[in-house]
């Protein structure tokens, strides 16, 4: 896959192995970015692990899934919600309430909107996962 937005690249290969039952997937090339949305999906239980291996360019993401995430992908263009803003972004990019997470950027790092909130700091919210 040869699209300009490594992210974009990375979530959509990860969708279509989830479709498709693999447990196993490899991101390619690996970035800091896909590194903090992939350590999100971790934290928040959507995939088993993952681990960075060097290839000699770029490097790349070893990643275990497990059947989990139902739908994931990028929000373009990158909203910025403030943290009493999530919830509009929430009913547009996820099912239901309380169900999946947004993956926002803030000056603290990439987090899960539940965490963003909590620490009542707002971002720019990148992609979603559920």
């Amino acid at each position: 896959m040869a699209g300009n937005d490594p992210l974009s690249d990375a979530l959509s290969g990860i969708n279509n192995a989830e479709s498709v039952g693999h447990l196993d997937y490899t991101v390619q090339p690996a970035s800091n970015i896909i590194g903090s949305v992939l350590e999100v999906f971790y934290d928040r239980g959507y995939i088993d692990g993952f681990e960075f291996v060097e290839d000699g360019k770029a490097g790349q993401f070893e990643v275990e899934l497990k059947g989990a995430i139902n739908e994931c992908g990028l929000v373009k263009p990158r909203y910025s919600a403030g943290a009493d803003e999530f919830e509009k972004w929430e009913k547009r990019y996820l099912p239901a309430r309380d169900y999946g997470a947004l993956i926002v950027t803030t000056s603290h790092g990439v987090m899960s909107h539940y965490e963003a909130r909590e620490a009542g700091i707002g971002g720019q919210i990148i992609a979603y996962v559920y």
